[in-house]
């Protein structure tokens, strides 16, 4: 629990010549997943904003929509052999009531964009679990001189980046440009959970009107996530996945990639970027 960098020995060469030194590396440690005690997900992480990661995922495994869905989100104890708590194990209670999902399903077993399903049953199943479907209708419009500016703003507030060099980060934005909260991570997947679970911990969703920023590529799980919060408008500085753009396309996402300075490619709900 807030073992965010780690230092190493490291030979370091400069001009031919080596040299040894201390260095400052960005921790990666696996977060368990449980709901209702039962194990459900592992994804490895940079520690920090645990219970957030932990909901945001559940916002986009469709399990929850608003803080009210839960009970409690804890450590859990005696998650070591010796008995000891190493706060890589969160357990999500359900609320009363919430409908608990089919923890056997493959698709919950491990949280990368390598696995679970694909193709159109990955469309079909975002389309049929998420419970923000206005994002189609969102009439958020956002200029392009503006985005041009976000990725030196994320940045620019990316603390943990200029220590290490080996964090991604997501940034959620207004229309207007405003930095609402930014999360950095090991994988760009947990920074935009950490940024959806708070979003819900706050009672913030959906996220109508909103901008996501991810500092590389945008892959269908990035999409899925955005879609899944009721964000309107994703962005990445590197390039999307075909199925990140049918997704798109499918669910009325604007996204947009390759977004650096005045220059960018809009593969999906274009009408939202004015010049």
């Amino acid at each position: 629990m807030g073992r965010v960098t780690e230092r190493r020995r490291v030979v370091r060469i400069r001009g031919g010549v080596a040299g040894t030194r201390p260095d400052t590396l960005v921790a990666e440690e696996p977060l368990e997943i449980r709901l209702n005690g039962k194990p459900l997900a592992i994804t490895m992480r940079t520690p920090g904003d645990d219970f957030a990661l932990a909901v945001g995922f559940l916002v986009s495994e469709g399990v929850l929509a608003s803080a009210a869905e839960v009970r409690a989100v804890t450590y859990c104890e005696g998650a070591a052999e010796d008995g000891s708590n190493t706060y890589n194990v969160v357990n999500v209670q359900l609320a009363p009531g919430v409908p608990l999902p089919d923890i056997s399903l493959e698709r919950n077993v491990y949280t990368t964009s390598s696995c679970g399903l694909c193709g159109k049953a990955s469309l079909d199943a975002v389309r049929t679990t998420t419970r923000f479907t206005g994002i189609a209708a969102d009439p958020v419009r956002v200029s392009a001189a503006l985005l041009g500016q976000l990725p030196d703003r994320l940045r620019a507030a990316q603390k943990v980046f200029d220590r290490t060099g080996g964090l991604h980060a997501a940034g959620l934005f207004t229309a207007e440009g405003e930095l609402l909260d930014v999360r950095e991570d090991v994988g760009r997947h947990n920074a935009v959970d950490k940024i959806v679970g708070r979003a819900l911990q706050a009672g913030r969703l959906p996220l109508a009107g909103g901008v996501l920023l991810v500092s590389g590529r945008a892959s269908f799980e990035l999409a899925q996530k955005a879609v899944m919060a009721g964000i309107p408008v994703l962005a990445a500085v590197s390039a999307p996945s075909s199925l990140a753009v049918d997704l798109a396309l499918e669910t009325g996402l604007t996204l947009i990639g390759f977004l650096r300075g005045p220059d960018m490619n809009i593969y999906a709900g274009e009408e939202r970027v004015t010049l």
